[in-house]
């Protein structure tokens, strides 16, 4: 079995583990000599080229992604050819584009914030009128990790962005907290979830996981389960899906963003369950029975770690890390680190939370400049 993955960064890299694992063979199509899977890295060049990719997926039995970015005429071309795609087009149409997605998920019925598709100034000061003066304003495309994101409070902020075309407009949202649903489907249908998680922002870019949310047993859980296994279902999703939801103040769960491959809110899972997400998302493109999603303990705190040490490596500060707090896993993506890059992340598993989280954060300090 051999899985093709378009894209060098970490997620690609997480995948090689449980590939060796499973017996699995899986290369990879980077964008550049050297990235962090530069261990699987079997062509390099521009996942944009329908002609590079289609010499890629040639030698590979499935092709499946680290990134969603890779263009609709170029899967839509993998597809032509009798590649097997997953997820395939139909269903990354709406990860790439939040407009489509927001459609799609008010078609199914789902919770999302107020929003709308906005052209000009005007549309967007007429829904700030209605939304208390100020809102979220998302590009449809290419936006991660609080890129392509920001508040504005009036038209004409939005109008160096308006000239890319149509944005999306949401209401601030007044949420207690931010939590995230992964679940994985499989070809022939079969589905399986992980625990909710809560998970820490800071500036737009994931800091902190705990997992299980604290304080989200019941309805709570049972909600946002069914959420993202609607949406794997009806959007036709195979592999991990991730689902980034606010848990408002009046206690509803409203949807965030949707990730369709495997998540940093599911790095927790690769030390803290007996199926990580990554050899799951293998089991689930090659159709493969699902593994259990079971924790291995009462708690997992998973922190990543970003910029990383000023002028060293982050494996230099490894032996130190490791001495003080053996409990923890570590792992690093092999990249240079710079400002607010994710260049690792630390796991911590265990029966009390404080304990818990003091080590995988004790630990993540240890990797900062």
């Amino acid at each position: 079995m051999r899985v093709g993955v378009i894209g060098g960064g970490q997620l690609a890299r997480m995948m090689i583990a449980p590939a060796v694992e499973l017996g699995v063979e899986i290369r990879v199509l980077a964008e550049a000599e050297g990235m962090s899977a530069a261990l699987a890295t079997t062509a390099v060049g521009d996942y944009r080229d329908v002609a590079t990719v289609l010499t890629f997926a040639r030698e590979v039995d499935v092709v499946t992604f680290d990134h969603e970015h890779v263009p609709q005429e170029v899967l839509a071309a993998l597809v032509d050819a009798g590649v097997a795609v997953h997820p395939g087009p139909d269903a990354l149409r709406y990860a790439q584009d939040k407009l489509l997605m927001r459609e799609r998920l008010a078609e199914f019925g789902l919770p999302v914030p107020d929003w709308a598709r906005v052209t000009t100034e005007a549309e967007v000061d007429r829904f700030l009128a209605e939304h208390g003066g100020r809102a979220i304003l998302k590009q449809p495309r290419g936006g991660y990790d609080g890129k392509g994101v920001r508040i504005v409070g009036s038209g004409a902020e939005a109008s160096d962005w308006l000239t890319a075309g149509p944005l999306l407009i949401e209401e601030l949202v007044d949420f207690r907290r931010e939590l995230a649903q992964l679940v994985a489907r499989r070809g022939s249908g079969d589905t399986v979830g992980w625990p909710l998680v809560e998970t820490v922002q800071i500036d737009g870019v994931c800091s902190e996981v705990i997992a299980p949310a604290p304080h989200s047993r019941g309805r709570i859980s049972e909600v946002a389960m069914d959420v993202a296994l609607t949406i794997a279902e009806r959007v036709g999703v195979i592999g991990v899906l991730a689902v980034e939801l606010f848990e408002t103040r009046d206690d509803r769960i409203l949807i965030n963003e949707l990730a369709m491959r495997p998540h940093n809110s599911g790095h927790w899972t690769m030390d803290g369950s007996v199926t990580g997400q990554f050899e799951q998302h293998l089991r689930a493109v090659l159709d493969l029975p699902l593994g259990a999603t079971g924790s291995l303990g009462e708690w997992a705190v998973m922190v990543n770690l970003l910029g990383g040490p000023n002028g060293e490596t982050v494996v230099s500060r490894l032996p130190r890390a490791l001495a003080e707090h053996p409990v923890v896993k570590v792992h690093t993506y092999g990249k240079a680190p710079r400002p607010g890059r994710k260049v690792g992340h630390v796991t911590a598993v265990g029966t009390d939370l404080d304990e818990v989280g003091y080590h995988a954060r004790a630990t993540a300090v240890h990797f900062r400049g």
